[in-house]
């Protein structure tokens, strides 16, 4: 059924078991729950249940329309493994099902509500396939049935929107670990060396070091109990000396705590990677990536593009396999992403050299030359079973790093206020449904949040638009259009981000909605205008309504320098570079689609100061001198409206 690297069996047909890490490129098996060990608790299957789960499982991999991705296939191998083991509790082989009625009435109360869809197609395509696996579990009534009986929908809870004080106290503390570690970066290194010296002196050589680790070698471990008996071996005392003498002692404890016992040898590890960690968060930050994809980005994936006229553009490369498969997608991000992909490169080529004297490791040529960004700790001491470089390591839930860093975040300041709570109910309306999502509760973060978080802080920024491209524009940097615009997107930006880009880009646009009905916006032809617009844009709609009415077409609000522009249909004035028609200041009366933004005035009165200074330096009368005063007679009206209305 599958083969390691090198050809060798690792699982056939008739085992409990069935280990398809080569393909997922992660740890990853089928369990038919036969096996000696019982791995699945109290979901063992007997035998001909089992049987029968085993051929469905390979109809689901070469059989019509087979999976073309292990994902798929395990959800759809768990989803079908619950009704086999269901009917094997029950004492009847699945084939038997039908049946049994009320087995199949009792079976809805075990499929979870979140699986039920995919439970029912599953089932639907085994039965499409009856005459290939020459037995059914359940027919067309068998379907309908389970089907009928599906419990009601709840009311799902969007991913939430991790309010700004969470989102920049997390980012503040990821960029301070990361700033930390690079200011040490070379003592690190040098630490690491020595530590990889003294076990390779005492165990004879690297790969020995690796591969002989136990309870029998525990005399070898240059930071364990002198032997007294023999000279030939080096003993360096606890580990926290070397790291004082390394000038890091303080750098680990500030990180990872002081502990009882003082720093040990495996507490290297331990800020290792702790600091690899972090810059994954500080990375999927600024990148919108599914933290897997973030996961499995490579030391060489930030590159910079030069532009004439924007200059150097960082962008992160990748591999992609959700929706379409793109081995060398494209994510633009922040040039501050650099400093996290510069610490855990200097981490990833210290863990490689280890990872490369270890023969059950086999990382290829190229994994050597261009390791992963993030993986897990192959150092001898480390304690870590030894796996296969290409399985990637499982990342662990974005919550769980924040509760075993507790030097990382402070709880305390993760705490919910009413301000918090407020904002984030904004854009996912019915979050406290959720119990954990209340004021003075820890904020229960998570990756998928940071995807959102992202999507929605640049539409809320201003700086992107969907008036010349669908879902990604700048208002003040041309950084995206530019690369749209000259054939870039050939590189195929990562589909998913669109998704979110897109969904967020419309809750934004209803938030904006919501807030021109404050006293904050104004028209400058009066309120009577303003109410006008108000009605035609909001009436009585909720943030989800007016979020559905704006994929629609039937609601426009377009962020502009003066404030927001509500004409549905294209702008040829645009309201960016020139203010001159939308606040009248070319003589012929402001525009009423305009609603200007009383928070815009200090930028506005800065704007007016610079458009003095060059009215001055231009000739009077000149048709660029009288394009600016057209400008500044709009600010001007733009400002009395603000200032007095």
């Amino acid at each position: 059924m599958s083969e390691d690297a090198d050809g060798a069996v690792l699982s056939r047909y008739g085992d409990p078991t069935w280990d398809l890490s080569p393909w997922a490129g992660k740890k990853t098996r089928l369990d038919f729950g036969d096996g000696p060990t019982k791995r699945l608790k109290k979901a063992e299957l007997d035998t001909g249940n089992a049987d029968l789960l085993r051929v469905i499982a390979a109809l689901l991999i070469w059989g019509p329309n087979g999976v073309a991705a292990v994902n798929s296939l395990k959800s759809r191998f768990l989803a079908i493994r619950r009704v086999v083991t269901h009917c094997s509790k029950h004492g009847i082989r699945a084939a038997d099902l039908m049946r049994f009625p009320r087995v199949i009435d009792d079976l809805a109360k075990q499929v979870p509500e979140s699986e039920y869809e995919t439970t029912i197609v599953a089932f639907h395509r085994l039965w499409d396939s009856r005459e290939i696996l020459g037995f059914t579990i359940l027919t067309a009534e068998g379907i309908k049935r389970l089907a009928a009986l599906k419990p009601p929908a709840r009311d799902i809870v969007q991913t939430a929107y991790i309010p700004p004080r969470i989102w920049k106290y997390q980012l503040e503390r990821l960029r301070a670990c990361i700033d930390d570690f690079l200011k040490h970066q070379q003592q690190i290194e040098d630490c690491f060396k020595y530590c990889l010296d003294a076990y390779i002196h005492n165990f004879g050589s690297l790969e020995k070091a690796l591969s002989k680790r136990g309870p029998q070698t525990r005399h070898l471990n240059p930071f364990g109990l002198r032997n007294k008996k023999s000279r030939k071996y080096k003993y360096l005392g606890r580990f926290e000396r070397t790291a004082e003498q390394f000038g890091v002692k303080g750098l680990m404890e500030r990180w990872l705590g002081v502990q009882a016992r003082g720093l040990e040898i495996r507490s290297f590890s331990a800020y290792l990677t702790l600091v690899q960690s972090a810059g994954l968060a500080y990375t999927a930050n600024f990148t919108i990536q599914r933290v897997t994809e973030a996961a499995s980005l490579r030391t060489d994936c930030l590159v910079w593009d030069t532009d004439a006229k924007l200059g150097r553009i960082p962008l992160i490369c990748g591999e992609t396999t959700k929706t379409d498969a793109d081995s060398d997608a494209r994510w633009p991000t922040s040039p501050s992403v650099e400093v996290a992909v510069r610490a855990m490169t200097s981490i990833a080529r210290l863990r490689i050299q280890c990872a490369a004297a270890t023969p059950e490791s086999q990382p290829r040529e190229s994994d050597i030359q261009n390791p992963y960004l993030f993986d897990r700790a192959f150092e001898p001491w480390s304690g870590n079973e030894v796996q296969a470089y290409g399985l990637r390591p499982h990342v662990s839930a974005y919550q769980s790093q924040v509760q075993r860093s507790p030097c990382l975040f402070d709880e305390n300041q993760l705490r919910i206020t009413e301000e918090d709570l407020k904002i984030a109910c904004m854009l996912t309306p019915n979050l406290t449904s959720r119990q954990e999502f209340a004021v003075g509760n820890v904020w229960p973060m998570a990756w998928h949040q940071l995807r959102r978080t992202g999507a929605v802080n640049m539409f809320a920024s201003g700086l992107l638009s969907d008036s010349s491209m669908q879902f990604l524009m700048k208002h003040r940097s041309r950084l995206m259009p530019l690369y749209y615009g000259r054939g870039y997107s050939k590189l195929r930006f990562n589909t998913e981000v669109e998704t979110a880009l897109v969904s967020a880009m419309y809750e934004v646009i209803a938030r904006n909605l919501h807030t021109a009905m404050s006293e904050r916006f104004v028209s400058p032809l009066g309120e009577d205008r303003k109410a006008v617009i108000v009605v035609n844009l909001v009436g009585d709609k909720d943030l989800k309504a007016l979020a559905a009415a704006g994929r629609k077409g039937q609601t426009a609000f377009r962020e502009i320098r003066l404030g927001a522009c509500t004409k549905r249909t294209t702008c040829s004035y645009g309201g960016i570079e020139s203010v001159a028609r939308c606040a009248g200041g070319d003589g012929n009366g402001p525009c009423a689609d305009a609603l200007f933004d009383r928070e815009r005035v200090p930028a506005i009165e800065a704007d007016m100061a610079g458009l003095e200074l060059q009215m001055k330096q231009v000739p009077e009368g000149s048709p660029r001198h009288r394009a600016l005063a057209a400008e500044r007679n709009g600010m001007e009206n733009f400002l009395n409206v603000t200032r007095t209305d």
